[in-house]
């Protein structure tokens, strides 16, 4: 859902509409989900009681949309508590309580019949898209969570819809098991595709590419160490670790790392670095950016060098080409602190060229190299919800599992040195783009007299509803272009990723006039604003 980039989110189970077909397959209930009014089919491991797991969910998911639907849950539970304490003085306390149970559901599905009628594509998508969005939260939402499998006790038969909500038996304390059993409250959680493994997270995925000659693509489920998956109707073989320590915590490695520069993603990897318990030494450019992170326990490194010398891991994350290879060959470079057995990670998002040669430079002086650019923004990288694209050294981007599961939902191992680069101007190619279409979208509605708004509203409840579209068309809409992931930087991307194209003589029409597009926007100033900026080279 999304973009995969929601949490756990609490929702509670209600009768779908009759016309509403249960997908195959699983055990699954209809899900209304408290503060957006979404619904969706959702498996029944997915499903887990709302209390025991309230506190960790709230101290994990910081967002606003996310502590009002916390907050629509409490007020549903008091309206509960109110109702079953009446129920409470009667003689057939346990009957009515069931009766008024199926009131609720009646009313529930009463109040999704009525809804079908105003947003029937939303409803539909629990069949199509709605599937889907099942789907990525049980391979791609991240939480920071420990992970438990459901225990399913119904009596009813597997891949029956629930006909009222009193068949749920799910054995939790009497307050718990009161919101199960009417219409329950609960989190949706990634499925467990493998036994708990001490010292990894629940919900950070591991992927890795290896290339046989079969034309398939095959998923996979591991414990701890990444395999190489051979299967007979594959050629990339993608494999997914989900495994868990037993209280959902990260290890942190006792290796110690260096990080280098504290730019928008930067700092937000550092502290999530900081706070799952690593030893951090940091450095950067504007040496004042330290400071905050000196306050939470990172130490100050005086040069790249120094951090390279003192440190077996160093993490890097700078802008552009330049600055990448000005901080391993420059004075005090990184180069001069590499010796034998010393690690690099570039997380910068370069192109494919730079990043080799890079790499030849570390692994002359005896040095392990790992490129590692990130797909996201500085919300994300606060979150620790990145997607990780690595290439290099195996064995390095293993001994950096603890560092990418603090920093990221998801990691992607794509081979030899290049690919990550490669992959990574690819994404960024596709985003920039679509926040050109977005822009040039908002314009022509507002010069042909639509309301913006309602562009945006009837965006959101068709297939191309995402928090990416709806956070920059808010942005847009609200004037608020702050820094998020600069225009400077998209920009930056589009151009290295058409010359990509141009290197293999492929066609890049689309992100050809997206770049124009922002190169006027860096005309009229907008280098250091967020990319939904490009919104102004419409409106000169």
């Amino acid at each position: 859902g999304k973009l995969g980039r929601y949490p756990p989110w609490p929702g509670k189970i209600v009768n779908p509409p009759k016309d509403l077909k249960k997908p195959r397959g699983k055990k699954c209930f209809f899900v209304k989900f408290f503060g957006t009014e979404d619904h969706a089919w959702i498996k029944v491991e997915q499903l887990k009681p709302y209390h025991p797991h309230k506190e960790e969910m709230i101290k994990i998911n910081k967002g606003k949309r996310f502590q009002q639907a916390v907050d629509a849950v409490e007020e549903f539970l008091r309206k509960t508590k109110g109702k079953d304490q009446a129920s409470s003085h009667n003689s057939n306390e346990e009957k009515n309580r069931r009766n008024s149970s199926e009131e609720r559901g009646k009313q529930s599905a009463g109040e999704e019949k009525r809804k079908a009628s105003l947003s029937e594509g939303k409803l539909k998508k629990g069949t199509g898209e709605g599937k889907k969005r099942v789907s990525s939260v049980s391979s791609e939402r991240g939480s920071k969570s420990p992970l438990k499998r459901a225990q399913d006790q119904s009596p009813r038969k597997r891949g029956r819809p629930p006909k009222d909500e009193k068949d749920l038996t799910i054995p939790e304390s009497s307050t718990v098991k009161r919101v199960m059993t009417g219409t329950v409250a609960g989190f949706k959680w990634p499925p467990s595709v493998s036994e708990p493994v001490k010292d990894s997270d629940a919900h950070f995925h591991h992927f890795r590419l290896s290339q046989t000659e079969k034309p398939a693509v095959c998923y996979q489920a591991i414990t701890k160490k990444l395999k190489v998956c051979e299967e007979e109707t594959g050629s990339t073989s993608i494999q997914a670790a989900d495994s868990t320590a037993v209280n959902g915590s990260i290890t942190p490695t006792d290796k110690k790392i260096g990080f280098l520069g504290l730019g928008l993603m930067g700092s937000g990897i550092v502290s999530n670095l900081l706070k799952m318990g690593h030893t951090v030494t940091v450095w950067n450019r504007t040496a004042e950016k330290c400071d905050l992170f000196i306050q939470e326990g990172a130490r100050l490194g005086r040069t790249p060098a120094e951090v390279v010398s003192t440190c077996d891991i160093t993490f890097a994350c700078v802008s552009d080409p330049k600055a990448a290879k000005d901080l391993v060959l420059g004075p005090s470079g990184v180069l001069q602190g590499i010796r034998p057995g010393k690690c690099y990670v570039d997380m910068s998002t370069v192109d494919a060229d730079t990043v080799t040669e890079l790499a030849q430079v570390i692994v002359s002086r005896g040095g392990r190299f790992l490129e590692a650019p990130v797909s996201g923004n500085q919300q994300l990288s606060n979150d620790g919800m990145l997607v990780i694209l690595a290439a290099g050294d195996r064995g390095l981007y293993e001994d950096c599992s603890s560092c990418f599961q603090a920093m990221g939902k998801t990691s992607f191992f794509l081979g030899e040195v290049g690919n990550a680069a490669k992959m990574m101007l690819i994404v960024n190619m596709v985003q920039g783009s679509f926040m050109a279409t977005i822009a040039e979208g908002l314009t022509l509605a507002q010069v042909t007299g639509q309301s913006q708004q309602t562009l945006l509203d009837i965006l959101n409840q068709g297939q191309l509803a995402s928090i990416f579209l709806d956070q920059k068309c808010q942005n847009i809409l609200q004037g608020n272009f702050k820094p998020d992931f600069y225009l400077k930087y998209i920009q930056k991307d589009l151009r290295l990723a058409i010359a990509l194209g141009d290197s293999v003589n492929h066609p890049t029409p689309m992100a050809a006039a997206a770049n124009e597009v922002y190169k006027r926007a860096k005309a009229l100033d907008q280098s250091d604003n967020d990319m939904s900026a490009v919104y102004r080279a419409y409106i000169h």
